[in-house]
């Protein structure tokens, strides 16, 4: 850590790298290898980016354990042992904190650091970046490694701040845990990390009242230990495995059908759809090459996961409820669960539909719906993120000329790459909005954009280069490609915080690119190739560079 101070009594660094997450830490690992000053400025008290916030009930990942992690480090993949084949969050948090401590990473961070603003000074080619508490640090390059869901949001409910009970969110979940034996409890919410939260939550209480206003596809986890033999084959062809993956739409090693849902016949449907159920997770998506672009051949996938709800749950009412019948499967982030659909035909689970019966509001002891009241001792917001954007426009941005990132993404985000932005230079964010991001394998495209990032600020040093920053036509033919590729897809058809929709006033617009990984990363290495296509490069402020 540099002892530089600058005339305003900020402390003057090469690089910022805000979160302490998947991306923070490989971030401060590779630039510090590199001999970068750099400082990491994270919320939290520890590592971990949201697996540090998101500790409830049933947290885990959907990912296997095997591909959601690091490749960079050959030894790392070897030492470090999965004990099942979808980690929980208290695995994936210890993985992270072995990660901190085998390359010595938390000297470079300053926890319980939460970053207020970051303002680029034109006259110095710096950032200033400012933190709650008052403390500054100047930087010739910040990165924005704040996570993808990182802030959650409560939907504002009448009269909640009466509720005398206790109130919970899934992604800031206590870290003492929370014991709701012997009490009623409420789950707003139906949601990934619901479907996950409800099945323990049901073990513990007394009652519980799921409140749902849109039901999800889920698909079992089909989760258990990893046999030794798994764990070894794996681990003799990690390098093989890790490029294989990185050559796929997903950057996940799934099966991937190679024909339309169209070209079998339903005996055919109900045998190769069953396996996958059998097997579980997310590999049940990709059966056929057009789930995601036809809609005869999403109602056929569509339809085996409704029917499947109709066998678990007993009442059929409850099973009708819960089956998703006005989006195409996968349009909304599809679940993997444990038991989630078996709890609600356990007596003390009572499933209330809010879409025709809203919820009005809370009192001292309930929560009240158009047309009941439900006492409770404890509400549990699982109502998700303000997703892709709520990190960074939570924080005040202002690049060149003055202009805040808030007024730039007022009618929804606008990026080249998910990269970077124009008007903001020598700043870049990992996995953001226009990237694969969330429809990836998270880890791999965080190793993807960090890699990008360095190598970049190394050709920068290298050839003199004082700043780089995205062209505004460059951007903007990449935010319509974003669309226009989302557009060929059914995912306009679902009302998902892909698209903003879950959060009120959100621009709506499609924020993760679903081109593929494998399509992304070689548009990626094409505006490499091509001398930073796209980018604005400077030697000085006056001196603009060509790509």
């Amino acid at each position: 850590m540099t002892d530089k101070i600058s005339e305003q009594g900020a402390q003057q660094l090469d690089v910022v790298v805000v979160g302490a997450g998947f991306a923070g830490l490989y971030l401060v690992h590779k630039l510090r290898s590199l001999g970068y000053d750099v400082l990491g400025l994270e919320a939290a008290a520890d590592v971990g980016g949201t697996w540090y916030w998101n500790r409830y009930p049933g947290a885990r990942c959907d990912v296997e354990s095997l591909q959601y992690s690091y490749s960079f480090s050959e030894e790392l993949q070897q030492e470090w042992r999965w004990s099942e084949r979808f980690a929980p969050q208290p695995e994936i948090l210890a993985y992270l904190g072995h990660v901190a401590d085998r390359f010595d990473l938390r000297r470079s961070f300053l926890f319980n650091t939460r970053v207020a603003s970051a303002r680029y000074e034109e006259s110095a080619n710096l950032w200033s970046i400012a933190t709650e508490a008052g403390k500054c640090f100047s930087a010739r390059f910040c990165i924005m490694a704040t996570g993808n869901l990182s802030v959650g949001r409560i939907p504002e409910f009448a009269g909640l701040q009466d509720f005398a009970g206790e109130i919970y969110h899934t992604g800031n979940w206590p870290h003492e845990g929370v014991d709701f034996t012997g009490k009623r409890v409420g789950v707003v919410g139906t949601g990934s990390s619901a479907v996950q939260s409800i099945p323990p939550i049901a073990q513990q209480a007394e009652h519980l009242y799921v409140f749902q206003r849109t039901p999800h596809f889920s698909v079992p986890a089909r989760n258990g230990p990893i046999e030794d033999q798994y764990d070894s084959e794996w681990k003799r062809n990690y390098p093989a495995q890790r490029a294989k993956a990185r050559s796929t739409r997903s950057g996940v090693l799934y099966d991937y059908g190679t024909k339309s849902a169209l070209e079998v016949d339903a005996g055919e449907h109900a045998v190769e759809l069953g396996r996958r159920w059998e097997k579980g997770g997310t590999n049940f998506l990709y059966a056929y090459n057009d789930t995601l672009r036809s809609e005869a051949s999403n109602q056929i996938s569509a339809d085996f996961v409704r029917e499947r709800i109709g066998e678990i749950v007993i009442d059929p009412t409850v099973a009708d409820k819960l089956m998703p019948k006005d989006y195409p499967i996968g349009t909304k982030r599809i679940c993997v669960d444990t038991d989630f659909y078996a709890t609600f035909n356990r007596p003390n689970v009572t499933l209330v539909d809010v879409r025709p019966s809203p919820i009005t509001g809370f009192d001292q002891t309930s929560l009240k719906t158009a047309d009941a009241s439900y006492q409770l001792d404890a509400v549990v917001f699982a109502t998700g993120f303000d997703a892709m954007t709520g990190a960074l426009l939570k924080m005040d941005i202002v690049g060149r000329n003055g202009h805040s990132l808030r007024d730039k993404w007022a009618e929804g985000p606008k990026t080249y790459l998910g990269l970077a932005i124009a008007g903001f230079p020598n700043m870049f964010i990992v996995t953001g909005p226009g990237s694969p991001s969330v429809l990836s394998n998270v880890v791999i495209a965080i190793e993807q954009h960090v890699e990008w990032i360095v190598d970049c600020i190394e050709k920068m040093e290298h050839e003199g280069i004082a700043t780089i920053e995205a062209e505004e036509s460059a951007q903007q033919e990449w935010v319509d490609h974003v669309n226009d590729v989302a557009c060929q897809t059914l995912y306009y058809q679902a009302n998902s915080w892909f698209l903003g929709a879950n959060v009120p006033g959100k621009p709506r617009i499609f924020m993760p690119y679903v081109g593929g990984f494998d399509t992304y990363v070689a548009k990626c290495d094409d505006v490499v190739r091509n001398g930073y296509a796209g980018f604005i490069k400077t030697k000085d402020q006056a001196e603009a560079i060509p790509a």
